[in-house]
């Protein structure tokens, strides 16, 4: 019964299949930011501007802690697509045992580091007095939650490895409802503001993590779970960690560039800060669409890796990178279109919508570009390369924004100049990505059909 959930990623037609995968990626993901949407929006209309600047400025934050680990569910659905095309069943049941307790341990871990450095860390960002107390208050609750979204994040990454990105979908919609009407419920009937939106963000994030712990506890698939068998694999964890880290290590970095641009805008003020976080929350909408193909592509090369489809992998680079653009592009026009009434959900305030309009007219414009680097960087890790693209992000898009915060937005301190950082970054680093991708393809193209001749002379030798 699982098998109608499973896409066959090794053959037939690709657009058509990234498509069945993505676009249930891209729902889930949408409600995944429902979470913290909704967060935003019953703060920002029923407790106020400071409130919503408390909410959004703990976001990057709260990502720079968090990636590290989330890095090591890439590497976990990376090795699963792998097997998963290699028909390699002992290895998935060794990988999905290890995954799951590697979730839980990380996520404990997650707790302890967020409580004790929520306060410090926003100090150290320079969030506003009017702030500060409400966005530790919002943090801590938050990282009460963070072994149940890890569970989630490997549980479905591990489903989606195979191309189920349908029962995710369904899992997040049940929780993304209720995170909806427990935020009215504790802010509007109980007047709990941030604490409110907190708890009712991690309630949800634990059903998520209990329906698909469910599911693959249920499953009489390859990748069913044991709760008896939860162990740590040294040779799956080493694997995980191998591909994985790096990834991990390349968002925690990236959101040090992101706090510092955080810090930037927090210089601008409370009311600047409200109109940055209603318009990246808008723009994550975005981002999360375009996201869909990153996984696609890492999951559809994985897979044909796995089982040696050499004449696959580049067309499955072209249909990501090809379909990302219209995402992007679509998406976006829309937004700016009707940038001002989206805006108005979040914030009833003329001074936070104009502000928001700013990083909507310059980021979001532009955003297509980053779902081309992402593809590109997705494409290099399914080849199981994952040190590079984390080298060339950190250089290319990290490194340059930092340099360009201390240089030229110190020469012309303004919004449009902080926000014009974004597509440079991108454009710059997807140029290096495609240079990567060509070397590393060719590399494993000449060692794929060195190995076939070894087998070939192999089978062929006198015994």
């Amino acid at each position: 019964m699982s098998r109608s959930y499973e896409i066959d990623m090794c053959s037939g037609a690709l657009i058509p299949k990234i498509l069945q995968f993505s676009i249930p990626l891209m729902l889930s993901g949408i409600l995944q930011l429902l979470f913290n949407a909704a967060d935003i929006i019953v703060v920002g209309q029923f407790t106020g501007s400071q409130a919503m600047a408390a909410v959004g400025s703990t976001g990057s934050l709260n990502n720079l802690i968090v990636n590290i680990f989330l890095g090591l569910s890439i590497g976990s659905s990376v090795l699963m697509a792998r097997y998963y095309g290699a028909k390699e069943n002992d290895n998935i049941h060794e990988l999905v045992h290890t995954s799951v307790l590697l979730s839980l341990i990380s996520g404990t871990v997650l707790i302890v580091i967020g409580i004790i450095l929520a306060h410090p860390l926003l100090m150290w960002m320079g969030t506003p007095a009017d702030v500060i107390d409400q966005s530790v208050l919002y943090m801590r609750i938050v990282f009460l939650g963070m072994p149940a979204m890890l569970t989630y994040d490997f549980g479905a990454g591990i489903l989606r490895a195979i191309g189920d990105t349908r029962r995710p979908l369904v899992y997040l919609t049940a929780a993304g409802v209720i995170n909806a009407c427990l935020n009215v419920f504790f802010v509007v009937c109980f007047g709990l503001g941030v604490a409110g939106v907190a708890i009712a963000t991690i309630i949800s994030q634990y059903i998520s993590a209990f329906l698909v712990i469910r599911c693959m506890i249920k499953s009489d698939a390859t990748y069913k779970l044991s709760l008896k068998e939860l162990r740590i694999y040294k040779s799956k964890l080493n694997q995980i960690v191998r591909i994985g880290l790096p990834a991990g290590i390349q968002g925690a970095v990236f959101n040090i560039s992101n706090v510092l641009i955080q810090s930037s805008i927090n210089s601008f003020g409370s009311i600047a800060m409200a109109g940055n976080t209603a318009a990246a929350n808008i723009e994550g909408f975005v981002y999360t669409s375009m996201n869909s193909l990153y996984q696609a592509s890492t999951s559809f090369t994985s897979q044909n890796v796995g089982a040696r489809k050499t004449e696959r992998i580049v067309p499955v680079l072209l249909s990501c990178l090809m379909i990302v653009s219209i995402v992007g592009i679509g998406l976006s026009s829309l937004v700016v279109i009707f940038g001002k009434e989206l805006l108005g959900i979040y914030s009833g305030n003329a001074e936070v919508i104009q502000y928001g309009l700013q990083r909507l007219h310059v980021v979001c414009l532009t955003y297509f570009t980053c779902g081309l680097m992402d593809v590109a960087c997705g494409s290099i890790r399914g080849l199981g390369y994952s040190i590079a693209p984390t080298l060339v992000s950190l250089t290319g898009a990290c490194g340059l924004r930092i340099i360009w915060i201390y240089t030229i937005f110190r020469l012309d301190h303004t919004l449009f100049n902080l926000y014009l950082s974004y597509p440079v970054s991108w454009v710059i680093t997807f140029t290096a990505h495609i240079i990567c991708f060509i070397v590393f393809y060719r590399k494993w193209k000449n060692e794929t059909s060195a190995r076939s001749r070894l087998s070939r002379i192999a089978a062929h030798s006198p015994k």
